[in-house]
């Protein structure tokens, strides 16, 4: 009990301290300035604008917020920004007016909100005397909405009503907003566009409705729009009956919908790209009845994407107009059959695309297509080609064939340009003299044999051969490439021994050789000069040392796990791994044997030390030297037990 009152004493002492030196309170996150007039205030829980900050900000970021209801109070009575950005808030009420004197006022976002709880009580937010760009999207608007939100928008250029729930664009949707230049309604459920809806908007130029439920356009008069996207919809007819128009559009979208013929387009168009892939085409017929085929031009059109559609033949008269076009895409259709004979089709195409098709006959005239670059024939069922198709083509610097059944030609009865009186041999195609090509994929083509030169006068510097099992490389198949090719990709053949001389190729940096049976590595001279090499998942027990030895010179990437190696057999790779320079990725799945019968160990963790076999004891040497340590102990034994037995007769005697 006499303790209590120092207790107690105590306790006051303490209170009083704290009295005097209170804790201070934490300080929350606060805004940051960005430039000296960018003010950014985002995801700091906030109802409001900070009512501190430093005069002159012109951008004010307060989204992700928790701002509920905006008024001038809210924003902290500011009237001279430029940009307002209240991105992903709460809003459900907006002051009348609030805008009104906000005259420098650019640029605002208000997506990501609850304005259709503020469009229900039908008031309008008043002038947005100078705002030019208003973003509205991902607000649970429905129909008419927007109406309340942009009714006096002098100003407005570009209005995003993304991500709604619009059903219908009304005539009156836009009346208050006769400025406008860039509408986008991408992602609502638009089932219907009224006729004049966009007529009274002379200045608009581009329109996104994309991701919507329209199901056709059947009068499309819009002359002066320069960008449509209609992607993703339900399109089943699109046209312009008014063919004599002049039309400035240049891009139209009308991908991802049901179309079942080609759209019917203005007569006088300036369209430049055109996007038809993912529809149900089943002809380039621009009705869906013959007999009233229509023609439209399209010499400006530079991009064409017909893929994945049902296309089983293409006409060449359906590339009359196209003179300007640089790329062709028709991949994933049914198309057996392409041509191009007329020289005058096609003269500006760089690149065509007919990837997984069901291509037998591929054919060429003599002077066409002098510009393509790239050709690209994956997953088609070609066996061969017509003599000269590829040689004729001058320009050709990529060509895709993976994925058919070809045959390489040899190159002793391959006729070059020059040389027209050589038989072609049936059934293969010839890769040499194509004066330009540089990459040439040939991978799961089913290839057997890789004959003499097959690639002479052709300077490629990639070549993939890779998925072709069994296949048996001449020697000297890659004659002629001594001085070009620099990737060499023969992955997945099911090679046990590779024949063919590498180092002969002085630009080779890249061999992959992985996922075969290699057992050896062929010899490569000191002169070697490729930096990566793939050996994974291999048969590899050995590398020979000189090998590493020429590699080491240039190599600096290698892969050699999943192999059966040697520990002390490959003494100069370990050195190679552990001293030099070179990275090996996958050094987590090198291991290898010290022994046959011994669990296989990682390469780095191994030594030369444990390759040193400890020295066998000679047990003869042994037995001979414990012999003679027992006779001289024996024999000191009997000469010390003598003397002290002469002690003791003497000592008896006296």
């Amino acid at each position: 009990m006499a303790a209590l009152p120092l207790l107690l004493a105590l306790l006051i002492r303490g209170m009083a301290s704290a009295a005097h030196h209170p804790r201070l309170p934490r300080h929350r996150p606060s805004c940051h300035m960005v430039q000296m007039s960018v003010v950014v205030c985002s995801n700091l829980s906030l109802t409001g604008a900070p009512v501190n900050l430093p005069p002159g900000i012109e951008t004010l970021d307060l989204s992700h917020n928790q701002v509920q209801n905006l008024t001038r109070d809210t924003l902290a009575y500011r009237t001279d920004l430029r940009h307002l950005n209240l991105h992903s808030n709460k809003i459900h009420f907006i002051q009348p007016g609030l805008f009104e004197d906000m005259t420098n006022l650019k640029i605002l976002d208000l997506s990501r909100n609850h304005l259709n709880v503020f469009a229900l009580t039908k008031n309008k937010i008043g002038t947005l005397a100078a705002v030019e760009t208003l973003d509205l999207s991902s607000n649970g608007l429905y129909t008419g909405m927007s109406d309340f939100l942009i009714a006096d928008s002098p100003s407005l250029v570009e209005l995003s009503l993304n991500s709604n729930s619009i059903t219908k664009i009304a005539q009156n949707t836009f009346r208050g907003a006769l400025s406008l230049r860039k509408v986008s309604l991408h992602n609502n459920v638009i089932l219907e566009i009224e006729d004049g809806a966009f007529d009274s908007l002379d200045c608009l130029t581009e329109l996104d409705l994309s991701k919507n439920s329209i199901t056709c356009i059947t009068d499309f008069n819009l002359s002066r729009l320069k960008v449509l996207n209609l992607s993703k919809n339900s399109l089943e007819i699109f046209q312009s009956t008014r063919l004599t128009d002049v039309y400035d559009l240049v891009f139209l979208d009308l991908s991802e919908n049901k179309l079942p013929c080609f759209p019917l387009l203005p007569a006088n168009n300036s369209i430049q790209h055109l996007d038809l892939s993912r529809n149900q085409l089943q002809s380039v017929n621009m009705t869906d009845t013959p007999e009233r085929k229509t023609h439209v031009v399209l010499n400006h059109l530079r991009y064409l994407d017909l893929s994945y559609n049902q296309l089983k033949d293409i006409p060449q008269s359906f590339f009359h107009t196209m003179t300007s076009l640089e790329v062709l895409n028709v991949s994933n259709n049914c198309i057996d059959s392409f041509l191009i004979v007329d020289k005058d089709l096609l003269p500006a195409v760089k690149i065509i695309n007919l990837n997984y098709n069901s291509l037998q006959r591929l054919s060429f005239g003599e002077a066409t297509l002098q510009s393509l670059k790239e050709l690209l024939l994956r997953g088609n069922d070609l066996s061969t080609l017509e003599q000269q198709t590829l040689q004729r083509l001058p320009s050709l610097n990529l060509l895709q064939l993976q994925e058919n059944n070809l045959r390489v030609c040899p190159w002793d009865t391959k006729p070059c340009p020059s040389d027209h009186n050589r038989l072609h041999p049936p059934d293969c195609v010839y890769f040499s003299c194509i004066p330009n090509l540089k990459y040439l994929y040939l991978s799961q083509n089913n290839l057997k044999s890789l004959p003499f030169s097959a690639f002479a006068d052709t300077p490629l510097t990639l070549l993939d051969l890779s998925l072709n099992p069994g296949l048996e490389m001449h020697p000297d198949s890659l004659s002629g490439l001594e001085h070009t090719l620099v990737h060499l990709f023969l992955r997945e053949n099911n090679i046990s021994k590779l024949n063919t001389e590498l180092s002969s190729l002085r630009s080779l940096r890249l061999v992959d050789l992985s996922t075969n049976q290699l057992t050896s590595l062929p010899a490569w001279s000191k002169e070697s000069s490729i930096e990566t090499l793939n050996l994974h998942n291999n048969s590899l027990v050995t590398l020979e040392h000189s090998t590493m030895i020429a590699l080491e010179r240039s190599l600096k990437t290698l892969y050699v796990g999943s192999n059966p190696l040697s520990c002390c057999g490959n003494l100069g790779f370990l050195h190679l791994v552990q001293h030099s320079t070179v990275v090996v990725p996958d050094i987590e799945t090198v291991t290898c044997l010290l022994r046959e019968d011994s669990e296989p160990v990682n390469i780095e963790k191994v030594s030369r030390e444990m390759c040193h076999s400890p020295k066998k004891v000679n047990y003869i040497i042994v037995v001979v030297v414990f012999v003679l340590f027992a006779m001289i102990m024996s024999g000191l034994m009997v000469k010390y037990c003598k003397s002290r037995k002469r002690k003791h007769v003497r000592r008896f005697i006296a």
